[in-house]
């Protein structure tokens, strides 16, 4: 199966750049990338999909330190939406705190905790784990 969109939610351009790179020699990815520079954009501009009644991303690649509003801030807030089938969201962070990990699979919705950069070999066990 493929997915139809995939959701960045990163301020880092280089970082952006080589996952869109990975994505695009991963065929089972779709063809669709949403990118947004911080979780203000990011939840607005999601909010506005689904209210308009089209259908989410299936992944969202979410970094936890940006400017406006942080992937934390974006977590509480997304989780409050009316959200019928929720994304899977992987956390994108250069973070090796222990605890940083461990809030993160705290939310539901988080299904990994991925150190920065992304790696070909992950995205595809990802898509074998989460298919």
């Amino acid at each position: 199966m493929k997915l139809n969109t995939i959701c960045i939610i990163d301020d880092d351009p280089i970082f952006v750049y080589g996952t869109k790179i990975l994505l695009n020699h991963n065929k089972d990815f779709g063809d669709d990338v949403l990118v947004y520079e911080n979780g203000k954009e990011a939840l607005d501009n999601l909010s506005s999909i689904l209210r308009s009644g089209q259908k989410l991303p299936n992944i969202i690649f979410l970094d936890l330190n940006m400017p406006f509003m942080d992937g934390w801030q974006f977590l509480d807030a997304f989780i409050q939406l009316p959200i019928s089938e929720q994304p899977l969201i992987f956390i994108t962070t250069s973070s090796i705190n222990q605890e940083d990990k461990d809030r993160a699979l705290h939310y539901k919705i988080v299904k990994e905790f991925l150190i920065k950069p992304l790696y070909d070999s992950q995205l595809k066990k990802l898509f074998e784990k989460y298919n």
